[in-house]
């Protein structure tokens, strides 16, 4: 009998059927694991999406050893294991999107639409093959049902380790997806889920996190790009320091809004080979020195092919106060709590992974939900998704305009 949870929890969890997205990660792993030692009835299910090695600038998330872990991690736990090709609808979905994206000039999150269209969609649809009544991942995060004047809702909540929470990943579930998921990790920290592989002698417990695009890997981006985006010369504008900024005040709708910068404005210290390779408060890959302080990349502009650039990590072209999730593109985890055209509310915000969660107030226009922040951000990246909560608990989100 498992030493976590009750007798009677494990009984009653027996007869759950619960299909864990087993990646050959230790994460995943040892969710896999306590699941098992609750009592539930567990099968692993493995997912391969991708089959290209474009650009791949290591063979760390290749096909071949994660599922060889994942096969062993789910043999020494003493589950079935199954898997499952979902590249075609990774490609539509995800990699698609991605591309889609950097042609406009924004920056996706692959990882987002992933959880959104893959993870706890077309992979859901694979687990109710096998009699699955919930899904679980390795996730970080928390999901957990509350009463309301409406009925009951669930809420995504923060993983309790503060270092690896990733509800930033899942900010874009519906409800019914909540309903369906399952986050094992969600109460415990990443160094006791390393123990917890030592100790039952998980083949990945020193396996290191897997980086890069989901499922795909750490990539050169421009040459995995270059499958569909051409590479073309462009200049590079160097922009002062001594920029005027306005001072917009507490104007959200100005704040949002980035300054229309012109080859005039600066001068020409160099070429790209596209702007659409680039992002906002990006470091490397200009090759240009000879500065008195690093460059950053401040704006792109992919309808006229310039990449403007300005020194130092405090250039004031880099912040921005408030920034704009349009209407059309606005999620709310919790529709229950949705405001209406009008009305704000005080809320923790943040516009990237690993950022700490900012005092901001989410406001509600016609136009989309404004984020106006009590501190200026930087870096606030064009397609990057913005979330907000209300104490600890995700209540929505959406790409930055």
């Amino acid at each position: 009998m498992p030493e976590h949870g009750t007798v009677f929890a494990y009984l009653c969890n027996m007869k759950q059927r619960i299909v864990v997205g087993i990646s050959g990660g230790v994460d995943s792993g040892v969710a896999a694991w306590l699941l098992k030692q609750q009592g539930y009835d567990v099968v692993g299910l493995f997912m391969r999406n991708w089959h290209d090695t474009t650009g791949l600038i290591s063979a760390e998330c290749s096909y071949e050893d994660d599922v060889l872990f994942a096969e062993m991690v789910a043999k020494k736990i003493g589950i079935p294991f199954h898997q499952v090709d979902l590249s075609e609808q990774y490609r539509e979905r995800v990699v698609n999107y991605l591309f889609r994206e950097y042609e406009a000039g924004r920056t996706p999150n692959p990882d987002v639409l992933c959880n959104r269209e893959i993870k706890f969609d077309a992979f859901v649809e694979e687990a109710l093959k096998l009699g699955a009544e919930k899904v679980a991942t390795g996730h970080y995060a928390r999901v957990d049902s509350v009463n309301t004047a409406s009925g009951s809702v669930f809420r995504l909540m923060g993983g309790l380790d503060k270092n690896k929470d990733q509800s930033y990943f899942l900010c874009q579930l519906s409800q019914k997806q909540l309903g369906y998921a399952m986050f094992p990790l969600g109460e415990i920290t990443k160094p006791e889920v390393r123990d917890i592989a030592r100790e039952q002698g998980l083949a990945n417990a020193e396996r290191k996190d897997s980086q890069g695009i989901c499922f795909v890997g750490k990539v050169d981006l421009p040459v995995f790009l270059q499958q569909k985006l051409a590479a073309k010369k462009g200049h590079i504008i160097e922009i002062s320091k001594k920029f005027e900024i306005p001072d917009n005040g507490r104007d959200y709708r100005l704040s949002s809004k980035s300054i229309e910068l012109t080859p005039e404005m600066g001068n020409q210290i160099g070429e790209h080979q596209g702007a659409h390779f680039y992002t906002i408060g990006q470091r490397k890959g200009l090759n240009i020195g000879g500065k008195e302080e690093p460059l950053f990349i401040l704006d792109t502009d992919v309808i006229n092919n310039i990449i403007y650039v300005g020194q130092g990590q405090d250039h004031p072209l880099l912040f921005k106060k408030a920034l704009l999730v349009r209407s059309e593109e606005v999620h709310w985890i919790r529709p229950d709590l949705s405001l209406m055209p009008g009305e704000s509310r005080e809320c923790f915000a943040r516009i990237r992974y690993r950022q700490g969660l900012q005092k901001a107030r989410v406001i509600c226009e016609s136009e989309g939900i404004y984020l106006l922040f009590d501190e200026p951000q930087r870096a606030v990246v064009r397609g990057q998704f913005a979330v907000w909560h209300y104490d600890d608990e995700l209540i929505g989100s959406g790409p930055i305009n």
